[in-house]
């Protein structure tokens, strides 16, 4: 009947590469429950939790995660063949660590994280968090004149004076205003700007967003609002309406100084996006 160790026997025990293999064999034959009755389990975990205490903060996560990611690969058959089953821990715990950060940013599952396709982007942010103008963040958002300044003054027209966040909280507030829900609003915002600053211009963000399918479905919306809100927001992709009110979009105006209460008297926009709000079904409502 094998010996139990204590306090610091028990430790250096498994420590070492060899009596961490021992240990992790001795729990898998005793089956199930063993990891959770045995004493030197514990301490192992306990070690674990202290072992990489420092690997976890790095990625601000709490000791007792990376304890968790350690337990994960210790119950794994490759670890207990390994040839030295504390590096192909360590290796584990670091992946885990780096996928729950980018899991953290992302705003998506760990599972997600792991994968290129998704670990390859930026952490998410609030657009409205931005101080800086859309403006001079991104060229997408400017319009030249065509009509030359009568007066020959380079700079002589009209300066933003809209800040990033004023303008995507306006243009939130438009869309509650015409009957969309507050919390569907102010995600279609924020998704679709957030989204602009990585295109090169808006009528690309438009075509990129319009296929967007994923996007669509995280935000449940129907395909008609959908279409609706990047119109609204991004403008028509028409070249010949790129100078209108049509083809610079509500964000846009905003960011020129047009008022929220101008928006609500253009007839036009002001249908479209009441027409377009998702209807939601209330509860308790007879269908």
């Amino acid at each position: 009947m094998p010996t139990r160790l204590d306090g610091r026997e028990s430790r250096a025990r498994f420590e070492d590469p060899e009596g961490l293999r021992a240990l992790l064999d001795r729990l898998h034959a005793a089956g199930r429950g063993s990891w959770r009755d045995d004493p030197e389990a514990a301490a192992l975990m306990r070690h674990a939790a202290e072992k990489y205490a420092a690997l976890a903060r790095r990625h601000g996560l709490d000791p007792w995660e990376a304890a968790a990611a350690a337990f994960d690969a210790m119950r794994s058959a490759s670890v207990r063949r390994a040839e030295d089953p504390w590096a192909m821990v360590t290796r584990a715990v670091q992946v885990t660590c780096i996928a729950e950060e980018r899991a953290n940013g992302l705003l998506c599952s760990v599972h997600q994280a792991r994968r290129p396709r998704y670990s390859v982007f930026h952490d998410a942010e609030r657009f409205s968090d931005r101080e800086n103008l859309l403006t001079d963040y991104h060229p997408a958002f400017r319009v030249e004149d065509p009509e030359p300044d009568d007066e020959g003054e380079p700079g002589a027209g009209p300066e933003p004076s809209t800040s990033a966040a004023t303008a995507v909280e306006d243009a939130i507030a438009l869309l509650a205003l015409l009957g969309w829900e507050p919390g569907i609003a102010r995600a279609g915002v924020e998704f679709v700007a957030s989204r602009l600053a990585e295109a090169a211009s808006r009528s690309s963000a438009f075509e990129v967003l319009r296929r967007d399918r994923h996007a669509r479905a995280l935000l449940d919306l129907p395909g008609a609002s959908w279409t609706t809100l990047l119109r609204t927001l991004l403008g028509s992709p028409d070249t010949a309406l790129a100078h209108t009110n049509a083809g610079r979009g509500v964000l846009l105006r905003l960011l020129i100084g047009e008022p929220l209460r101008a928006l609500l008297l253009d007839d036009e926009l002001v249908r479209a996006v009441s027409l377009a709000a998702p209807r939601r079904p209330r509860g308790g409502e007879q269908g």
